[in-house]
Parts: structure tokens; C-alpha cells; sequence
């Protein structure tokens, strides 16, 4: 007769998929060696969950696997909501399709999302499906270990290639926007180190194409690191990037094209988003003069 949580081998497996067992505050998996002395704790079951479902929001899933998905996120739909009342966000639409990444994470209201873009950015964003997963691929992006390649359309004709290496602060004054900082001065700012590599692809008149691969993963990088060398993006009213008609209202010319990274269940993978159409349209026009 079995005691306890698990009445079953199968249920024991379940509770540890779940991320409701964890060894000295850590979550396990399967196989897992408990020493003496470890601080074995159990979870209650999850209560009823913050987010909504949203099934007439449409979000195109890029691939799919064990652990995770990877969607081409929207330009204009937020990646999770503020509260439990809000619905129109990917993690909603997501949530209606794939409901076991409810549990992944670990905020209620964000699920397995395991990174964010801008409301004004769109492309590949990575969810979680299991919460080992999630941990798992949080300890990569800490480590530098996923790759992504944004397309940028930025104002003005940049270099062939360089590295923008400043660090990162947020506004004294104005709360959505984020700074930079000189080396010199960054000991008497809250400042972070952040690093941009810049690529040029194509030259338009009046503004650039580039590849941005970001080291690092602070607020609104690529946006202020262009900006900061006098380049902001197409659209981005923020950092005083020009208009462009073909955008709509803090949408901005920045789309994460691609990502690649070691699936926890399925080896390496790349993955690509494709342009959205009022992207493409920014660049159909400039392609004429």
C-alpha cells in the first residue's frame, strides 16, 4: 500500500513534470539522487488559473516540441497581460491552445513566456510547455546561450558592422523610456552593462537595414543603444525615430527574426520568423527610389 502524495509511480512522475517537487528549493527531474539531509518539499495543487483564454485571437505558432513552442508574435499585441481581466495578449491566445503552459512559469500572469518583446516589436518568442523546461531555458538566456537576430530599419547610413557597448539605465524623469550611460560614469548610475553587434545589410536613402544581435537582454536595448549613436528606429516616436506611414502608432521597424538555441527535448534548434506585411511594405517603398 503506497502513503503520501504520490498513490502511483505514474502520479509520482506527474507531481515532478509538474515542477510541484523540488529538492532543497530547486525543481527536479525524473532520477533525480536525494541525499540525507535534503529538504524534500511538495506543492499543493495549483489553484484555478489567472489567465484568460482567448480563442478569436489568432497567433501563428512558428514550432512546437515537448518542452516548448516558439510563435511570430504580432506587432501591437502585448506578450502577457498587466491583470487578470486582460485577454488580448499572446499568452491569452496561447493559453487556449496549449493550457499546460499555465503552470510553466513561475508569475501567474505570464505563464512559460520566457523573454518579451515590445508591444511595438514582432517575431519569435520562445514559451515554455513544462516548468524543468522553463528553468532550463531561463539558465540559457542568463547565460548567453540562445541566439537572436533582429531585422532593424533605423534612420540614417550606419557602418558595415560595430558594436555598441553601453551601459543601460532607466529615465530619471520619464518611466517608459530607458538611457545610456558613459563608462566614466555608469559608479554613479544604477546602470547596466549591455552589448549590441550591428550589421549592415542595405543601405536605403535616408535609413539602413541591419541585423542586431544583442549580448545581453536589458529593456528596450536595441531601440536606445541605436538611438544613442543617432540612429533610432523607423517609427520608434519614443527615441525619435521618423515616421513612416506604412506603421501604425507605436509600432516601429524591429522584428526578431530568428532564434536558436538547444531545445531541452530536441537538440539544436533554429527557427525563423517571417517579415510581417506592414514591415515589408516599409521596405517594398524605399526599395523604389
Amino acid at each position: 500500500m503506497r502513503l503520501g502524495w504520490a498513490a502511483s509511480r505514474r502520479k509520482a512522475r506527474e507531481l515532478i513534470d509538474s515542477g510541484r517537487v523540488t529538492v532543497n528549493g530547486h525543481r527536479v527531474t525524473k532520477g533525480s539522487m536525494v541525499a540525507s539531509g535534503d529538504d524534500v518539499s511538495v506543492a499543493e495543487a495549483p489553484q484555478a488559473s489567472a489567465l484568460l483564454a482567448n480563442t478569436h485571437l489568432k497567433i501563428e505558432t512558428l514550432y512546437l516540441d515537448d518542452s516548448l513552442l516558439i510563435v511570430n508574435k504580432p506587432g501591437l499585441v502585448p506578450c502577457h497581460p498587466l491583470n487578470a481581466s486582460e485577454h488580448g495578449t499572446v499568452i491569452n491566445a496561447l493559453v487556449a491552445l496549449y493550457p499546460e503552459i499555465v503552470e510553466a512559469g513561475n508569475k501567474p500572469l505570464e505563464g512559460g513566456l520566457l523573454h518579451r518583446l515590445d508591444n511595438g516589436t514582432s517575431g519569435a518568442l520562445i514559451i515554455a510547455r513544462k516548468p524543468n523546461a522553463f528553468d532550463a531555458m531561463r539558465t540559457a538566456l542568463r547565460r548567453g546561450a540562445i541566439d537572436r537576430r533582429y531585422l532593424a530599419l533605423c534612420a540614417g547610413d550606419v557602418e558595415e558592422q560595430f558594436e555598441i557597448a553601453t551601459p543601460i539605465a532607466h529615465h530619471p524623469k520619464n518611466r517608459r523610456k530607458m538611457i545610456t550611460f558613459a563608462f566614466g560614469a555608469q559608479q554613479h548610475s544604477p546602470a547596466r552593462p549591455a552589448a549590441t553587434v550591428v550589421r549592415r545589410l542595405r543601405r536605403f536613402r535616408g535609413s539602413s537595414l541591419l541585423e542586431v544581435r544583442p549580448r545581453t537582454g536589458r529593456r528596450h536595448q536595441v531601440r536606445v543603444h541605436l538611438a544613442s549613436i543617432g540612429h533610432p528606429l523607423i517609427g520608434d516616436a519614443l527615441y525619435g525615430g521618423p515616421a513612416a506611414a506604412e506603421l501604425a502608432p507605436g509600432r516601429f521597424w524591429l522584428h526578431l527574426s530568428e532564434v536558436a538555441f538547444e531545445s531541452p527535448s530536441n537538440g539544436w534548434v533554429t527557427v525563423r520568423a517571417p517579415i510581417p506585411g506592414d514591415l515589408d511594405a516599409v521596405i517594398q517603398r524605399l526599395s523604389f527610389y
